[in-house]
């Protein structure tokens, strides 16, 4: 008890107010830290959100395009994007969005290609491609 309560006074003293739950027992998909931070982080939230949305749809776009197999890897690779997004909105520390996520860019499109099956798919498809050249001399 005593170190919670000085986790909140450091809060509180740090940020301009008290946590909005215990550290330990936080509300299922809710984010921790002062309530100033909360809100800061909430908005951050939502565009990090808009942000996966705009390269689901662009990578959907690409992906109706796309004769077999590229799509079945374009649709894979949304996929593994589904499962990044799932990871970093449901991070509950409002500091995580605040810190890395304030000044998002490209980094949803930098984490994907940064994902190894990422690299697995990429590698498929050239391989794919190089032995469709060999087999058209």
């Amino acid at each position: 008890m005593e170190q919670l309560t000085a986790k909140v006074i450091g809060d509180w003293e740090s940020e301009g107010g008290a946590s909005t739950q215990p550290e330990n027992n936080p509300a299922p998909n809710a984010l921790t830290g002062t309530v100033n931070q909360i809100d800061w982080a909430e908005q951050i939230k939502e565009r990090v959100s808009a942000d996966f949305d705009r390269v689901a749809r662009a990578m959907q776009s690409v992906a109706a395009r796309q004769a077999e197999p590229d799509r079945s890897d374009t649709q894979e690779l949304i996929a593994v994007l589904k499962e990044i997004r799932a990871e970093v909105i449901g991070k509950p520390q409002a500091g995580y969005f605040i810190h890395d996520w304030q000044e998002s860019g490209d980094q949803v499109r930098q984490m994907l290609v940064k994902n190894p099956r990422y690299g697995v798919i990429k590698t498929r498809q050239a391989a794919r491609k190089h032995a469709s050249t060999i087999n058209h001399h």
